[in-house]
Order: C-alpha cells, then structure tokens, then sequence
C-alpha cells in the first residue's frame, strides 16, 4: 500500500506546482491533500505533531506570499491598492481569456486598467504599476515554488 500512497502523494504534489503557472489550482491544498491521502492511505504514524505544526507554518506562508509580493511590486514600482486589486483580478482572469500568456498580460493589464480606471494615474505610471506587478507575481511564483519544495522535502524526511 505504500506505493500506492506515494503515488497518489506525488500526483497531488504535480497539481499543486501546476498551480504556480495557473493560479486557480490552489496549490496549498494539493500539498497538504498529498499529506492526508498518503496518510489515509498507508499510515499517519510518522505524522506527529511537530509535523503539522512545521506544515502549518508553511502553509500560512504561503497565503502570506502571494499577497504580500504583488503588493510590494505594485507599491515599489509607485501603484496604488486598486493596481494590487486590478493585478488580482487579471490574474484570475487572465488564463481563462489568454491561454498561456495571460498569465503574464492579465496583471500586468488588471494593474493598468485599474491605476487609469480607479485612481486616474497618468498612463506613465500605470505602466510601471503594471511592470511591478509582474515582478510582483514571479516573485511570489519563485518564493511559492521553493516553499511548496521545503514542504514536500519535510514530509520525505518525515515519512521515509
């Protein structure tokens, strides 16, 4: 049965990146659904306390780090909370009407429209609201993706 767990774990463990590249997916949950089927399935045992409590951690980071580097691109490059609301919005939207490349364009166009829209910005600096919202959100790509690596590393080291 432990094979058929690890397997599982690890398909849960590929959707949960796929998040990275398509945001809908909620990345988080597929990590620690890896965590719970893997336990269901072979055995929570070496699961303890100092486990969950470590994943926990991690997990509120994760939350905490897709936030807090869109807001700080947008708010390094001189945008406003409306460009961090509109590069929100983009990035939902973006893939569903740009496969692939929308999600780069929606954030970067959610940022623009909404600094021209809501707080009148001059097109100059609606575009760097909109380039730091690039930055903004590969950086949080990159710091989710290493996070989410630390994760699973911890849950290997756990269980093996």
């Amino acid at each position: 049965m432990e094979w058929i767990a690890w397997i599982v774990a690890s398909l849960f463990f590929v959707v949960a990146f796929m998040g990275l590249i398509y945001p809908i997916i909620p990345s988080v949950l597929f990590i620690i659904g890896g965590f719970l089927l893997y336990g269901l399935i072979d055995t929570f045992d070496s699961m303890g306390w100092l486990f969950w409590t470590i994943q926990l951690l991690f997990t509120i980071l994760l939350f905490g780090a897709d936030t807090i580097a869109n807001l700080f691109g947008i708010k390094r490059f001189g945008g406003s909370n409306a460009g961090g609301w509109g590069s929100t919005i983009g990035l939902l939207i973006g893939p569903f009407l740009i496969p692939v490349a929308g999600i780069l364009i929606g954030p970067f166009l959610g940022a623009v429209l909404a600094e021209l829209l809501v707080t009148r910005a001059g097109f100059k600096q609606a575009f760097r609201s909109g380039i730091g919202s690039l930055v903004g959100f590969l950086t949080s790509v990159v710091v989710k993706g290493v996070v989410m690596i630390v994760m699973i590393g911890i849950f290997i080291f756990f269980v093996t």
